[in-house]
């Protein structure tokens, strides 16, 4: 029985927003992790760790977010491990958001000039120590506001998250359309709901920025 659109599927569709904010930060911790290991070994001494790392940023920047989700999701099914559409969901974007985190926050920590890098060694520094205490806290005000931006985008690629089931804004919107069949106040509501989101996140992001460019 096809119903109109009222409150009650608003507030639907606003339950489904706390879980596109969940799957955000999941995405964003778990990536921000995994993306500081990568950008640190793209600058490591040697070849292997920032060959190993290049191939990693390179594999998930180069293949869309939905297929990962989807060999994600179908092919760990064939070790026998079944994954929820949560847990498949989290995986990809983490994996993905970490390749992209990762050549950001590299191209911060090589913006620290070389100068610091040979001050610190020079103080007899290993490179860890070198990472740790001299080069990420001036790498770290250049990171934020890319870092900002990113996550904007992880909010929004958290909506491919739909294709193996896993109920979050677009999912929910999908669901109340079929109920209502009025697609364009449906989508309307998700993309406000989604505008809400993370516009104070790029409004942060330009407002960091901004601050930044002033102080130096």
């Amino acid at each position: 029985m096809i119903r109109n659109f009222n409150g009650g599927e608003l507030l639907y569709l606003m339950a489904a927003l706390r879980w596109t904010a969940a799957l955000s930060a999941i995405a964003f911790a778990g990536g921000g992790a995994l993306g500081l290991g990568a950008a640190i070994l793209r600058v490591a001494p040697g070849r292997a760790a920032p060959f190993l790392a290049m191939g990693y940023i390179q594999l998930f920047q180069g293949t869309p977010l939905l297929i990962q989700i989807f060999v994600i999701y179908f092919g760990f099914s064939l070790f026998g491990l079944e994954l929820t559409p949560l847990a498949a969901a989290s995986l990809a974007l983490i994996l993905f958001s970490g390749a992209y985190l990762g050549d950001i926050w590299q191209g911060c920590l090589v913006a620290v000039p070389r100068q610091q890098w040979e001050g610190a060694a020079a103080l007899g520094f290993g490179f860890l120590r070198q990472i740790r205490l001299v080069v990420l806290p001036q790498a770290v005000p250049i990171a934020i506001p890319p870092t900002i931006g990113m996550l904007v985008q992880i909010v929004k690629s958290t909506s491919l998250a739909s294709i193996v089931g896993f109920i979050e804004l677009t999912r929910a919107g999908q669901i109340v359309n079929n109920a209502t069949y009025q697609p364009l106040t449906v989508f309307g509501v998700v993309g406000a709901l989604y505008f809400v989101l993370c516009f104070p996140l790029s409004r942060w992001s330009r407002a960091l920025e901004q601050r930044l460019q002033i102080k130096r």
